[in-house]
């Protein structure tokens, strides 16, 4: 059944597509609702979101701030671009002339300043909301297993044959064994001697499995066997270990402060629509 929204007519296949654009999320979100309870409720969102997104627009339209045509003009070329016949592209705006497109590109960019300007009018995240954030989130600021490690790699390429690669990492494992330092070898042998082969603090996901099969089951201060990658040959050293652990709050201010400042702005749009839905006039047609 169709809706009127302020004396603007709504089919209820414009509702019909919103359904099925929200369905997928939907459905896997609420399974546990069967499902004729399911498709209601499922109908009532869409039908409310279809109300909020015309709301918007006839505000937008109403009071939205004007466009320069110049910007409207850029935005019209960049989009025919994607086509390769004029009526292809009036065929996806449902529009009938290259004008009526840019009449609806026009109406959607005012709705997009009119978001802005609702996002920009939200408050700042207090202190007092970021920590409450933090507190009821504290497992998304969760890391895992950290460890600090520097290795001795020679190459396997075009340079460097597989034979000649391990005789030089062998030789180095043995001067570590025999009792050099570490850190002392690595500039004699290695092909990658960026900060003494010190790759800082790694997290598994982070490096060629292989890699990590050998180093996370080493201790700290323990040297590994020579091994083998997709890269050629290694010899690595754990100079410290970290438990997997929760970031305090002061080192993940800035990520919490955007996520409670994302929330912020969408329930200032939230309460924006709200009222738009107070005043308005909605009836079933």
């Amino acid at each position: 059944m169709a809706i009127t929204v302020n004396g603007e007519r709504i089919e209820d296949k414009e509702i019909q597509q919103e359904a099925d654009r929200l369905r997928p999320s939907y459905e896997q979100a609420f399974a546990d609702l069967d499902a004729e309870q399911r498709e209601a409720q499922l109908l009532d969102w869409s039908k409310e979101n279809v109300i909020e997104r015309v709301l918007l627009r006839q505000e937008a339209k109403a009071n939205g701030a004007e466009i320069p045509a110049e910007e409207v003009e850029a935005a019209f070329a960049k989009i025919k671009e994607q086509y390769d016949k004029p009526e292809d592209l009036h065929k996806e705006f449902n529009a009938d002339s290259d004008e009526k497109v840019k009449e609806m590109i026009e109406l959607q960019m005012k709705v997009e300043r009119k978001i802005n300007d609702v996002h920009a009018g939200a408050a700042e995240p207090s202190q007092q909301e970021m920590g409450q954030y933090y507190e009821e989130n504290k497992d998304r600021f969760k890391s895992d297993e950290q460890i600090r490690i520097a290795h001795i790699v020679k190459y396997v390429n075009w340079q460097t044959d597989e034979a000649t690669a391990l005789q030089a990492i062998t030789q180095a494992h043995e001067e570590i064994t025999n009792g050099a330092a570490f850190e002392a070898v690595v500039d004699k042998y290695t092909d990658c001697g960026d900060s003494g082969g010190d790759l800082g603090y790694v997290m598994r996901g982070q490096m060629v499995e292989e890699f990590e099969d050998v180093v996370f089951n080493l201790n700290e201060g323990q040297v590994s066997d020579v091994f083998r990658t997709r890269f050629g040959f290694h010899v690595a050293k754990v100079y410290d270990r970290k438990p997997p652990a929760i970031a305090e709050l002061k080192d993940v201010e800035k990520e919490v402060a955007q996520q409670v400042g994302e929330q912020k702005k969408e329930q200032a749009l939230g309460d924006y629509l709200d009222q738009l839905r107070a005043k308005a006039t909605v009836e079933e047609a």
